[in-house]
C-alpha cells in the first residue's frame, strides 16, 4: 500500500498549495477591502487634530461663495473634534493675557476667541495684499484673453483665494509636482562646410586671432600653421618645436603667439617678425595646454609633470608653480573673475586656483575618469568639464555642481561653447555632439568621414573652437585635417523639430 503513494518533491507540493490558494482568492483579487466606518472616523479625527488642529479655528472663504466661515465640510463631518480648547500657560513665570489684566487662576487659562468674534473681525479687516495682487494679476490676464478674442478670466478661482485667506490650510504637499526638464531652446543643425589639409600629422590644437581674419593650428608634425579663416588657405608655417605642438594661443593684448609642446618647451612668437622671442623654461615633462589671462600679462601652462605654472610674459619669470594634482594636468583655463585659473587633470579632479596666493581654492572630485578639457561659458558665470564618464556643468566661484550631460560615451578630448548656448563636445572616436547648454539636451550628433586615404581608426577630434563671430566651428582631427562647420541656414524649427519629451527630471547628484 505504501508503494502506491506517489512521492513528490517539496517544490511540487508548495507549487500545488500556491495554486490552490490562488484559485481560492482569484475571484476577489480586484475587490477593495470594505471601509470600516468606525476606523475611518477615528483616522479622520486623528488627522484633523494632528495636521489641522492649529488652524481649525481660522476663517477661510468657502468655495464658490464670498462669505467667511469655518471649514464647513470638516466641521460638519467631525464636529466633535472642534471643541473650545484651553491652553494653560506653564513655565517659570505666568503672564497675563493682555495689558492691565491681573493674574488670577482664571486668567492663566488662555481661551481661543469665539466663532462670532472671529467672523466680525474677519469682515472688518481690509482685504489682504496677497488677495489684491491675485485679483490684479488675474484681471490683467483676463484683459489679454479679452483682446485676443478668448474667454476672459477676470476672477481667480475661489479655491486659490480661500487658500490665501486661510493661511494655506490645505495640504500643500498634495499640489507639489515632480520637476520636469524645461523645453530646450531650438538651435539650427550644423553641417560640414570645409575640409582643410596641409598638416602631416595629427592636428592637436587650435586658436583664432582676435580680429577673426586667421586661425592657428599646432600639429604632431612639429609645425604651427596659420590659415586664412575666410578661404581656408595656408598663410604661414612656423617651425621650431622638436615634438608635437599640444597648445597654441593668440594674445588679445599684444602681437604675440604662444605655443607649447611635448618637447617641454613654451615659446612666444612675435608675429611681426615670425620668430621666437621668448622661451619659458621650467616644466619637467611634456606641456599639454596653455592659456592667456584676459586682463593681465600672465601666461599659464600645464604639464605631464602634474603642475601648472604661471609665467610673467615680459620677464619670463615663473611667478607660481601650482602643485596639488597627482597626475598629468591636461587642461587649463583663465578668466578675469575669481577663480582666475581652472585646471583639469588625469587624476580625475578639477582645481580652482587663487592666482594671487598660488594655492587651491577648491577641488572638485565628482569625475571618475581623467578630465581632459574644461570650457568657460562666454556670458554666464559657469563652466563645463569633459571626461570619459560624462560632461559636467559647474557654477563659479565655488564649483557647485549643476548637472550632468550624459550620452557622449567616448573619451572627450575637447569642449567649446558659444553665446547662443550651443555646447560642442569632440571625442577620441571622431564623434561630435551638440548640446543645449541650459537643459543639457543633445540636439545633434556628427561623425564626419575621414580624409580619403586615412584609416577609419584615424577618426578623432583633438580640439574644437568657435571663431569670434561664432558662426563657424573649427575642429582639429586625427586624420590630419582641419574641418570647418557652419549652421544650416535653410533649416527651420518645423523642418528640424526638437525631439523632446517633458520627462521627469532625473539628474545625478554627482
Amino acid at each position: 500500500l505504501l508503494q502506491d503513494v506517489q512521492k513528490h518533491s517539496v517544490h511540487t507540493l508548495v507549487f500545488r498549495s500556491l495554486k490552490r490558494t490562488h484559485d481560492m482568492f482569484v475571484s476577489d483579487h480586484a475587490k477593495s477591502i470594505s471601509l470600516d466606518d468606525e476606523s475611518h472616523k477615528i483616522k479622520m479625527d486623528v488627522k484633523l487634530k494632528t495636521e489641522y488642529g492649529a488652524v481649525l479655528h481660522m476663517p477661510v472663504l468657502k468655495e464658490g461663495k464670498d462669505r467667511v466661515s469655518h471649514p464647513g465640510g470638516l466641521q460638519q463631518s467631525y464636529s466633535h473634534v472642534q471643541k473650545q480648547y484651553y491652553y494653560l500657560i506653564t513655565g517659570t513665570h505666568a503672564y497675563p493675557s493682555g495689558p492691565g489684566v491681573a493674574l488670577t487662576a482664571d486668567t492663566k487659562l488662555h481661551r481661543n476667541p469665539s466663532e462670532g468674534g472671529i467672523h466680525s473681525m474677519a469682515l472688518a479687516l481690509p482685504p489682504s495684499q496677497a488677495r489684491q495682487d491675485v485679483s490684479r494679476t488675474a484681471a490683467s490676464v483676463g484683459d489679454i484673453h479679452h483682446h485676443a478674442g478668448g474667454a476672459g478670466r477676470s476672477h481667480p478661482p475661489s479655491s486659490a483665494l480661500s487658500l490665501m485667506e486661510g493661511g494655506g490650510t490645505r495640504n500643500s504637499s498634495l499640489m507639489r509636482k515632480a520637476p520636469t526638464m524645461p523645453k530646450p531652446q531650438w538651435h539650427p543643425p550644423w553641417k560640414l562646410f570645409r575640409v582643410i589639409s596641409g598638416h602631416l600629422g595629427w592636428v592637436r590644437s587650435i586658436a583664432v586671432e582676435p580680429g577673426n581674419q586667421w586661425f592657428v593650428t599646432g600639429s604632431a608634425d612639429r609645425t604651427i600653421k596659420i590659415w586664412d579663416l575666410a578661404s581656408g588657405k595656408l598663410k604661414l608655417s612656423l617651425t621650431g618645436h622638436i615634438s608635437t605642438v599640444r597648445g597654441v594661443a593668440v594674445s588679445t593684448r599684444s602681437p604675440y603667439l604662444f605655443s607649447c609642446g611635448e618637447d617641454k618647451q613654451v615659446k612666444c612668437w612675435d608675429l611681426e617678425y615670425n620668430k621666437v622671442i621668448r622661451h619659458y623654461h621650467g616644466h619637467l615633462s611634456a606641456v599639454y595646454d596653455l592659456d592667456l589671462h584676459p586682463t593681465i600679462d600672465v601666461l599659464v601652462t600645464c604639464s605631464r609633470d602634474a603642475t601648472a605654472r604661471v609665467w610673467d610674459i615680459r620677464t619670463k619669470a615663473n611667478v607660481h608653480t601650482l602643485t596639488g594634482h597627482t597626475n598629468t594636468v591636461a587642461t587649463v583655463r583663465c578668466q578675469a573673475a575669481e577663480p582666475q585659473i581652472i585646471t583639469g587633470s588625469h587624476d580625475s579632479t578639477i582645481r580652482l586656483w587663487d592666482l594671487i596666493a598660488g594655492k587651491t581654492r577648491a577641488t572638485l572630485t565628482n569625475h571618475k575618469k581623467s578630465v581632459r578639457t574644461v570650457v568657460l561659458h562666454p556670458r554666464q558665470y559657469t563652466f563645463a568639464s569633459g571626461s570619459a564618464d560624462n560632461i559636467k556643468q559647474w557654477m563659479f566661484p565655488d564649483g557647485n555642481f549643476i548637472q550632468n550631460l550624459s550620452g557622449h560615451n567616448a573619451i572627450i578630448n575637447t569642449l567649446a561653447v558659444n553665446s547662443d548656448g550651443v555646447l560642442v563636445s569632440g571625442a577620441d572616436n571622431g564623434t561630435i555632439h551638440m548640446w543645449d547648454w541650459r537643459t543639457g539636451y543633445n540636439f545633434q550628433r556628427i561623425h564626419a568621414a575621414v580624409q580619403p586615404g586615412s584609416l577609419d581608426s584615424e577618426s578623432g577630434i583633438f580640439a574644437c573652437m568657435f571663431d569670434n563671430s561664432e558662426s563657424r566651428l573649427i575642429t582639429a582631427e586625427a586624420d590630419k585635417t582641419i574641418k570647418v562647420y557652419k549652421e544650416d541656414d535653410t533649416a527651420t524649427e518645423e523642418s528640424h523639430p526638437v525631439n523632446w519629451k517633458p520627462e521627469i527630471l532625473k539628474r545625478k547628484r554627482f
